[in-house]
Order: C-alpha cells, then sequence, then structure tokens
C-alpha cells in the first residue's frame, strides 16, 4: 500500500496541476496515505473528515451474494456519504476565477457513490464499478454544473506487480 501511495503520489506531481487541497477520510490507512502522497505536494493544505470514512451507501441493485452489511449500516453510512457528496461536490463559487483541484483521498465505497451520484447515474448501481488500490478517478465540475469523468480508477502509471484490489 505505502508503495501504491508512493506511486500514485509521484503521478499527480508529474500532473502539473496547482492543487488547492487534500481532503481525506479520516480512517488510518487514507491518513496515512495522505501523508505519503502529500510528500509528493508540498505546501498542500490536508484536511481530515470523517464524512469520506468507508462504508455502504446504498443498498446495491442488483443485490450481490458476496457483500451482504448490516441494514442499518446502510442508513447510518449512506447518510454520512450523501452528507459527503453534497458538502463536496459542486460548482465552484461564482466569483472564483480560475480552474481549481482538490484530491480526495478515501475509499473505493464512497468513491464509486460518489460517481454514480456526479454522472447522475442510479446510485445503487455503484458497486458494478471496481476500482484498484491507489487508482486515480478524476471528475470535472464546469462553472455550468455539468461533470464529467475523464478517468475512472486509473493506475496505468503502476507497474503490474504493484495493482490490487481489495
Amino acid at each position: 500500500g505505502r508503495e501504491q501511495a508512493e506511486l500514485t503520489g509521484h503521478r499527480l506531481a508529474s500532473l502539473g496541476l496547482k492543487f488547492d487541497q487534500i481532503i481525506h477520510s479520516s480512517m488510518t490507512r487514507a491518513a496515512e496515505t495522505t501523508e505519503i502522497i502529500s510528500k509528493h505536494l508540498p505546501g498542500v493544505k490536508k484536511i481530515s473528515t470523517d464524512l469520506l470514512r468507508e462504508g455502504a451507501p446504498i443498498e446495491p441493485d442488483p443485490p450481490v451474494s458476496h457483500w451482504k452489511p448490516e441494514a442499518v449500516q446502510y442508513y447510518e453510512d449512506g447518510a454520512r456519504i450523501e452528507a459527503a457528496f453534497r458538502n463536496f461536490i459542486h460548482r465552484a463559487d461564482a466569483k472564483q476565477e480560475e480552474d481549481s483541484y482538490e484530491i480526495f483521498v478515501c475509499h473505493a465505497n464512497v468513491i464509486r457513490y460518489i460517481v454514480c451520484r456526479a454522472l447522475q447515474f442510479p446510485p445503487e448501481g455503484w458497486l458494478r464499478m471496481s476500482l484498484n488500490n491507489g487508482s486515480i478517478t478524476h471528475l470535472v465540475i464546469r462553472p455550468n454544473g455539468r461533470v464529467a469523468l475523464r478517468t475512472l480508477g486509473d493506475t496505468g502509471f503502476m507497474p503490474p506487480d504493484k495493482i490490487t484490489r481489495t
């Protein structure tokens, strides 16, 4: 995982973008990943939030047999993950004059749910996507509110022996 985070940090730095902040889940693995990535992006502010913690965002449809959390988990986690979406995924302030770039370091379930919601796809389909560890998903939100998915789970910058998923 640490080597994957190093590779991800290197890749993000190589993009040449002026990142405004790194917002990360308060879970240990996300906080540790953020520390590794941030070494490649000196001066970028880091913000920890419980909203991006891993969880069960919404019951998948169709249901799957390999993953069945307690029903209460969907209510507790789902409300929190939806709050993360509403809090972080939005148009820039109308007064903003140049593009802004934010990095979110969190977990596959959260990312997949946010992608579905941002693209206005049925969020119950979140579990139909697969993400590799340390991958980069790039969402663009334009001033007019249009959203585009540039990449989903990119790990093309990692050697094949470093690509894993859980």
